[in-house]
C-alpha cells in the first residue's frame, strides 16, 4: 500500500502540537508567578463567591475575548461561549446555554445580559453555505437556531453580496435576543424592569461595537458620546 504522506510530516505535526501546549503552560506559569501575586487579594475574595455585573453570551471564536474587549476583571462577567453565539429558545434544548441563563438570572441576579456577535464569523459563513457542514452534523444541527436570521436576510435583504455576512451577523444577534426572551426567568425580570438585555456586534479589525436599538430597529455604534442603544423592552410591572 502506497503512503502519500510527506516524509517527516508526522514528527513536524507532533512538534507543533508540543510547542502549542508548551506556550499555554508557559503562559500559566507567568500568570502564577507575575500576575496572580499582584491580584492575590482579589482572588481570595473570589475564592468562595461571585457577583458578576453581567452575563456575556458570545461566540467560541478564539479571537473574541470578552474580558479583554470590555477590560473586565475576574468575577465581573459570567461568560457563556458557543458556536455562533446562539441562544436556543426555551424548551427546545435543556442544554448548557439555557442552564447558564437560568443560573445567571435566578442564582446570581445579573442585571444585564449581552448577546455579542462578531465580524468574520465562521458560524455565519457556514449558515450561508450549509454544504460546508456535511461532515459536521452536530454543528449543522446547532446552527439551525440561526435559521430564522438566514430566512429574514434571504427574504428581505437587498444588500450587495459582500454585505450579506455582516447583515446576517446582526440579524442573528436579533434572533438570539428573541430566543432569550422566551426563557421564563428572563421574561419575568424584563417585565418587572429588573433585567436589561443588549445585542452587540464586535468588529475584530477596528475594535468598534455596534449595539441594537430596539426602538429604532437598527444597530448603532457605542461611541461614548451618546447613550448606549438598548434592546430591552419596556417594563410592564413594578418589581415585587
Amino acid at each position: 500500500m502506497s503512503d502519500n504522506t510527506p516524509s517527516g510530516a508526522a514528527p513536524v505535526e507532533a512538534e507543533n502540537a508540543e510547542t502549542a501546549l508548551q506556550t499555554i503552560v508557559e503562559g500559566f506559569l507567568r500568570f502564577r508567578h507575575e500576575v496572580f501575586p499582584e491580584q492575590e487579594e482579589l482572588f481570595k475574595k473570589l475564592a468562595t463567591a461571585q457577583q458578576p455585573r453581567a452575563m456575556f453570551i458570545t461566540c467560541a471564536d478564539s479571537r473574541i475575548v470578552p474580558e479583554l474587549i470590555t477590560q473586565s476583571a475576574p468575577g465581573d462577567l459570567f461568560v457563556t461561549r458557543n458556536v455562533g453565539n446562539v441562544v436556543p429558545p426555551y424548551g427546545q434544548m435543556n442544554g448548557g446555554v439555557s442552564t447558564a441563563i437560568e443560573y445567571a438570572v435566578l442564582a446570581l441576579g445579573v442585571q444585564h445580559i449581552i448577546v455579542c456577535g462578531h465580524s468574520d464569523c465562521g458560524a455565519m459563513k457556514a449558515v450561508l453555505a450549509p454544504a460546508t457542514l456535511e461532515r459536521m452534523p452536530t454543528v449543522k444541527a446547532w446552527l439551525r437556531h440561526a435559521e430564522v436570521a438566514r430566512t429574514v436576510v434571504a427574504d428581505n435583504c437587498t444588500c450587495a453580496e459582500h454585505e450579506v455576512l455582516g447583515v446576517l451577523t446582526e440579524e442573528n444577534v436579533v434572533s438570539q435576543l428573541d430566543h432569550l426572551r422566551t426563557h421564563p426567568s428572563v421574561a419575568s425580570r424584563l417585565a418587572s424592569g429588573q433585567l436589561f438585555i443588549h445585542g452587540w456586534v464586535y468588529d475584530i479589525e477596528t475594535c468598534a461595537i455596534r449595539a441594537y436599538d430596539a426602538e429604532r430597529g437598527e444597530f448603532r455604534p457605542i461611541d461614548g458620546d451618546h447613550p448606549v442603544p438598548m434592546a430591552t423592552p419596556r417594563p410592564r410591572y413594578s418589581p415585587s
